[in-house]
């Protein structure tokens, strides 16, 4: 599944540092060590290729901790997408690597880069504003933390009146401006208690 056109990105691994969440392997499917995906990017044709190389983000007790896996091939099946990977022979070996986020390196990413796209670090603490009628900005409060769920992220905003969740999607966030420290909203009549006086 897609997420929304604008999106935030999870903190970096240790195990792949400088790197970009792309995706979870959610179950197996059959026996020849497929895995259905869940995708975490807008373009699964440029993440998800033959060849392309994950980083495995696991518990530290998981035999798959520290390593990378190839991607061999990508089907559909009944619109889910699964991954066969190098790595990965059989259903045993796919049902011990259930669970894993997969990540990409952030130099693959420049290679192709996803439009719209920051890490979490990047978002926290920025001012979040909305324009007045004369185009002015009026504050809202301060990004506190990025929420990340399948369909789509959610920015957390601390304002006078408690913490606001925001849908991160382009029609509430048209604008966010890491050299300015401002993320830029348009948000639905009573999303933060009547909007800014």
């Amino acid at each position: 599944m897609a997420d929304a056109p604008k999106r935030a990105h999870a903190p970096r691994p240790a195990s792949g540092a400088g790197s970009l969440r792309v995706g979870r392997l959610s179950k197996p499917h059959g026996l020849k060590g497929g895995l259905k995906l869940e995708m975490y990017t807008d373009n699964p044709e440029l993440r998800f290729v033959p060849g392309a190389q994950f980083h495995l983000q696991v518990p530290e007790d998981s035999p798959w901790f520290g390593r990378t896996i190839e991607l061999r091939e990508l089907r559909w099946f009944n619109s889910v997408p699964v991954g066969f990977f190098v790595e990965v022979p059989d259903r045993t070996a796919a049902e011990s690597i259930v669970r894993a986020i997969l990540w990409i390196d952030e130099q693959t990413v420049a290679a192709g880069a996803e439009e719209n796209a920051w890490y979490d670090h990047e978002l926290v603490g920025l001012d979040v504003v909305e324009l007045d009628d004369a185009g002015n900005q009026v504050k809202l409060g301060v990004v506190a933390e990025v929420q990340h769920f399948p369909a789509q992220d959610l920015l957390a905003v601390t304002t006078d009146g408690g913490t606001v969740l925001v849908p991160f999607v382009e029609a509430i966030v048209p604008n966010v401006d890491l050299e300015s420290g401002v993320v830029t909203l348009t948000p639905p009549s009573g999303l933060f208690g009547g909007g800014a006086e």
